[in-house]
């Protein structure tokens, strides 16, 4: 036998050894989503709006989870601070954001990977095309109901079953479907459509927006835990629990009977759409400025749509803010604000670089200002935020403001080891401050330590389910009567100083987002609501 043969046959024998060592999981597991949009797009409501399933969710950050610039510099930047925790490290942050290959990865034993993954533009292998894919259509049709709202399912500790004894998988859905489509839908994707009420449930949703990371020391080891972002649990502490689920807001339903599938599709009542509105209305203008070096699949028009339904969405269901009583005194003006969170969790939620404060603005009666606070600068940071101008400081909660240095700012805050404040979240240790607005009917004294309220607002009689009331005290001396008093309530998906930790000449997934955020800076932050009152 010549050496060619002998080089062949030794190869075939490892190919043979490796594929019979390796665990028994089908290659199908998952389909990226193209498969499933060829048959789930072409649809419209009665209006003739687009509501296509394709489409939409194309647009959405579930799609672009992987693609997210400010995500990858994040985590570059955790490993960085954090190196011997690399591994742990990727594993869980690709858990909700390249869901499908880390859960092949770990029914095979092995860790999630992120960076293997990057950039996500170019086609690359099975598992790059899976991550690429983000939070996609056979990732969470396929979660089962089995211990959904228990401990154990947060942080991404959804089941999803394997292939039955004929080889197909489940998909779960909300409508019965007849046995011929059915036929139709295993032929072409291999799966079978089930009805199951778990996927309009709340619970569903809090397998990936509950997380709880492991807080590490300077040597990498495991010291804690942070409840990183928990909805769910502030939901299910309000009085929207029982009442409203999570995808009554954020999957609004289309209006009538509409089909599912552009392909032999039935009208259904009550379709949840696909658009997953959610806080993030800066990211589908980076996406759709850059989509080229981030590899976006989704069109331009869609991505324009996305960032103003987002927007629409946040102006219209967020909050409310109102001047509740304004006079004047000897010393100038007494002023009493009120906030009232209108949503089913805290505002802002879910990841902590958002934010939500208060601008305040008198002027006189020729237009002049006497007085501003919370004014949102250029380059997206706050001014008079302590935590903006010093990355080692924070802003306290304010009951009372009567410099224009001073700014009530809803966010939580957190501290490490050592009690710095940092944004690095695998150091964050516990918070110093969550003053976050609370839904209707949260009650602080009961709450869990993972959604409690932290700092001076747990003190604050004032600050409770029912808004926030904070007091000004304003002069007003160089001014003329009447004065006009705007109150605006402000709102950034990525505040300045989160945005600017991640500047480093090492990284250059955290320089690439740091210019991204420069150039979109005077429009980070959007106002949900405002109020005017006049005084003489």
């Amino acid at each position: 036998m010549d050496n060619k043969h002998r080089f062949f046959i030794t190869g075939l024998l490892w190919l043979i050894m490796t594929l019979a060592a390796a665990p028994a999981v089908p290659r199908w597991l998952f389909f990226t989503a193209d498969r499933c949009i060829a048959c789930h797009n072409q649809l419209s409501d009665q209006r003739g709006n687009n509501i296509s399933i394709g489409d939409n969710w194309q647009s959405s950050m579930m799609a672009n989870s992987a693609r997210d610039p400010y995500w990858q510099a994040a985590v570059r930047r955790e490993i960085m601070v954090h190196p011997s925790a690399s591994n742990a490290i990727q594993n869980e942050c690709s858990a909700c954001h390249m869901p499908m290959s880390r859960y092949m990865a770990k029914i095979q034993g092995r860790m999630g990977e992120v960076l293997a993954h990057l950039p996500v533009q170019y086609p690359g292998n099975e598992w790059s095309m899976l991550a690429r894919d983000g939070v996609s259509c056979t990732l969470c049709h396929q979660i089962t109901p089995r211990g959904l709202g228990k401990p154990e399912s947060f942080t991404a500790g959804f089941v999803i079953d394997p292939a039955d004894s004929s080889g197909r998988h489940p998909v779960y859905g909300t409508y019965e479907i007849d046995e011929g489509r059915t036929q139709i839908m295993r032929s072409s994707s291999e799966f079978t459509p089930q009805p199951s009420e778990h996927i309009q449930s709340s619970e569903f949703c809090a397998t990936c927006h509950t997380l709880i990371t492991h807080t590490l020391n300077a040597a990498g080891e495991v010291i804690g835990e942070l409840p990183e972002q928990v909805p769910y649990l502030e939901w299910k502490h309000s009085a929207y629990h029982g009442r409203m689920q999570c995808q009554s807001c954020h999957m609004p339903e289309a209006e009538g009977k509409v089909k599912i599938s552009g392909v032999l599709g039935d009208p259904h009542p009550g379709v949840s759409r696909h658009v997953f509105r959610g806080g993030n209305f800066l990211l589908p203008w980076i996406f759709n400025r850059y989509w080229k070096e981030l590899g976006v699949a989704a069109l331009p028009q869609g991505l324009d749509t996305a960032a103003e339904q987002t927007g629409r969405h946040l102006e219209t269901q967020t909050a409310k803010i109102r001047i509740v009583h304004c006079h004047r005194e000897t010393e100038g003006l007494e002023l009493a604000i009120e906030v009232i969170n209108q949503a089913g969790h805290k505002l802002p939620t879910a990841y902590p670089s958002r934010r939500v404060w208060i601008h305040l603005t008198v002027a006189d009666r020729n237009g002049k200002k006497v007085f501003e606070s919370g004014a949102l600068n250029p380059d997206g940071s706050i001014a008079g935020n302590d935590n903006d101008q010093d990355p080692l400081a924070y802003e306290t909660h304010h009951v009372r403001i009567d410099r224009p240095d001073q700014v009530q700012i809803y966010e939580n805050i957190m501290v490490d080891f050592e009690d710095r404040v940092t944004t690095v979240l695998l150091s964050g240790l516990r918070y110093i401050k969550d003053n976050r607005l609370l839904p209707g009917g949260f009650e602080k004294g009961t709450a869990d330590p993972d959604c409690a309220v932290y700092g001076a607002a747990a003190a604050d009689d004032d600050f409770t389910g029912d808004g926030d009331r904070i007091y000004y005290r304003i002069a007003v001396q160089n001014g003329e009567s009447p004065f006009r008093i705007k109150a605006e309530l402000w709102y950034q998906p990525i505040g300045f100083r989160w945005a600017m930790n991640l500047k480093n000449p090492e990284t250059k997934e955290g320089n690439r987002f740091v210019g991204y955020y420069r150039d979109l800076s005077p429009v980070s932050g959007k106002i949900l609501c405002r109020a005017e009152e006049e005084v003489k």
